[in-house]
């Protein structure tokens, strides 16, 4: 008998349905040579610091750092989880062939060889690896099973994972709270907690220590334009006076036009990180509820796998995107045109360098039915995403008019579209409020605002109406939880440069998966709280990165270098036992430097 055994019931009962294994068993189901069963997530976890040493159940300074000389598993201490171990015990035990069928990512791969190892299975392993939960993307999976030594690297990577996690996070949290801690206030201590924090806590301080700074704008209205001068801003208002005074009194002169025409391709489709970006962002979703939902969109085969770092498609998905466009009954008012030609292969979006085991997120072109008004949303997102990846260029035209007063040069810039091409998909939203009330940007339109100038002709004079405007300068922003997912996969660096941010993403803290997690941690420990939708940290989050004296512990930059190792690991290109040397060298200096500090 075969084994499969995936990462939850709803996913079991999936597979189970199209290899025709239709009788239901006490934790499984049965049928055409094949037994299915199913995890709840994580059974197994790595074990507690008291199952390895007694005198690790106490919280004393002199028993860190705690570093097992072996990292074991454990059962998690729950009746549910142990009545269904008991079950894949069993049927391991008598199975011919086991087939792993876990999410197909590093968390996936780490759930099930932990049970698999904790149950004791000794017969040979393959894996299902597949990228949609449709009938025929299982069918596929199951005619081209992997073996499973295949995702060795993977495991490994998730292990030490798990294990840097352990060891940073039992290590540090004792060693501060035993030190630091007032009233027993236990001081969490994450390897990606702490430097995600640490980022809303300077960003905070930023914004605290931030002394606006006045400064004054000529500008001039001409032709119901308003133009402004090159010169900038002045710091001075005396200097603004001297230059309104100075074209107070003399016509405006246009004394060139210049139009240049450009071309802005399609939007990038949506890896996990860019659609908890764009749902913040819209909808005000949490990257939490966002990464839900689009799980159960995964789920009910809607679309493919969730938990990637790609925008990409592989070459091989080709073939494929004329009958998923088909697929997409609601929008055929936009796929038709799509559909009525050769559809466009460009390198913008498939490129096989740029998709390692999973690519972007797509529509499945399985007929949305039975789903919520929110996945609608999320759903609509990716279909219109995908869509416009087929239309052509939006073609546009940039206006620059020059003016000058007396020896003032003025400019005004102005855009106009030519040919929309793919922004007709995103026509609806053209006018939308996000959920501050401001304006939401279609995505990929410039940052100019796009205005049509009046015909200006050149050496064309006239009256204007000059003024001297007063601005101030602002503060940074609070983090949202869109700009601080993009800032975690950056490691803290400001980029809006797409090319840029994919080779940041290399060093970026935390996995898309994980991310949203991490968040909600910082919430739980009420570290950080939310208004509207700006992140602020709370008292306990400032005075807990204060007391932190490790940059190593807070730093999103040094804390990204590990998660470079970490998928170097996974590409066998670095190797495990020195990385996890590395780990426990680091944990050991940590504790020691701490222990040494004067409180």
């Amino acid at each position: 008998m075969k084994v499969c055994i995936a990462e939850k019931p709803s996913v079991a009962r999936e597979i189970a349905s199209v290899l025709g294994a239709n009788q239901k068993r006490d934790g499984y189901m049965e049928g055409n040579g094949y037994q299915v069963t199913w995890t709840f997530g994580h059974l197994c976890t790595l074990k507690e610091p008291h199952d390895y040493a007694n005198q690790w159940k106490y919280w004393d300074l002199r028993t860190l750092p705690m570093i097992p000389p072996r990292f074991g598993i454990k059962l998690i201490d729950n009746d549910t989880y142990k009545k269904q171990f008991a079950t894949i015990e069993k049927l391991f035990s008598e199975a011919e062939e086991v087939i792993n069928c876990g999410d197909a990512g590093q968390e996936g791969e780490l759930i099930q060889r932990w049970v698999m190892q904790k149950a004791g299975c000794r017969c040979p392993v393959h894996r299902l690896w597949i990228n949609s939960l449709t009938t025929e993307a299982i069918r596929d999976g199951f005619t081209h099973l992997k073996p499973q030594e295949d995702y060795k690297s993977l495991y490994e990577a998730g292990l030490l994972r798990a294990i840097g996690d352990w060891l940073l996070g039992m290590n540090a949290t004792r060693l501060f709270t035993v030190k630091y801690g007032k009233d027993r206030q236990v001081l969490s201590i994450g390897r990606v907690q702490t430097p995600t924090l640490a980022l809303i806590v300077n960003r905070q301080h930023e914004i605290d220590q931030f002394v606006p700074q006045t400064y004054w704008e000529l500008k001039t209205v001409y032709r119901d334009t308003t133009f402004s001068a090159t010169k900038g801003r002045f710091t001075s208002k005396e200097e603004g006076q001297a230059f309104l005074e100075q074209v107070s009194h003399s016509p405006f002169i246009v004394t060139d036009v210049s139009a240049k025409k450009g071309a802005e391709a399609p939007p990038r489709l949506f890896d996990l990180t860019s659609l908890q970006v764009e749902c913040n962002k819209k909808f005000a979703f949490s990257a939490d509820e966002t990464l839900k939902l689009i799980q159960s969109l995964y789920e009910k085969k809607l679309t493919t796998y969730p938990r990637v770092d790609t925008t990409f498609l592989s070459d091989d998905i080709y073939p494929k995107v004329g009958p998923t466009l088909k697929g997409l009954k609601d929008y055929a008012g936009l796929t038709a045109s799509v559909l009525a030609g050769n559809i466009p292969k460009s390198k913008k979006v498939f490129d096989n360098s740029k998709v390692t085991d999973h690519h972007a997120i797509i529509p499945t072109g399985v007929y949305p039915m039975n789903i919520s008004a929110e996945e609608r949303k999320v759903y609509d997102l990716i279909a219109r995403r995908f869509i416009a990846a087929f239309y052509p260029d939006c073609q546009f035209s940039t206006t620059t008019v020059l003016g000058r007063v007396e020896a003032v040069p003025f400019k005004v810039t102005g855009k106009q579209i030519l040919k929309p091409g793919w922004r007709v998909v995103f026509e609806k939203e053209a006018t939308a409020k996000d959920t501050d009330g401001t304006e939401e940007e279609i995505p990929g339109k410039p940052q100019d605002e796009e205005r049509t100038l009046p015909a200006f002709e050149k050496n064309e004079e006239g009256p204007h109406v000059p003024d001297l405007v007063e601005k101030q300068t602002q503060p940074p922003k609070p983090y949202t939880e869109a700009t601080l997912l993009r800032a975690m996969e950056t490691a803290g660096k400001l980029v809006d440069n797409e090319e840029l941010r994919d080779a940041l993403k290399e060093n970026g803290i935390g996995r898309p998966s994980t991310r949203a997690s991490i968040i909600e941690t910082l919430f739980k420990r009420n570290y950080i709280r939310k208004e509207r939708k700006n992140l602020f940290p709370t008292a306990t989050g400032i005075e807990l990165i204060r007391l932190i004296n490790v940059d190593l512990l807070k730093s999103a930059e040094l804390t990204g270098l590990w998660e470079k190792k970490l998928r170097q690991i996974e590409r066998k290109e670095y190797d495990s036992a020195q990385f996890l040397d590395e780990l426990k060298t680091m944990v050991t200096s940590v504790v020691n430097d701490v222990k040494r500090a004067e409180k």
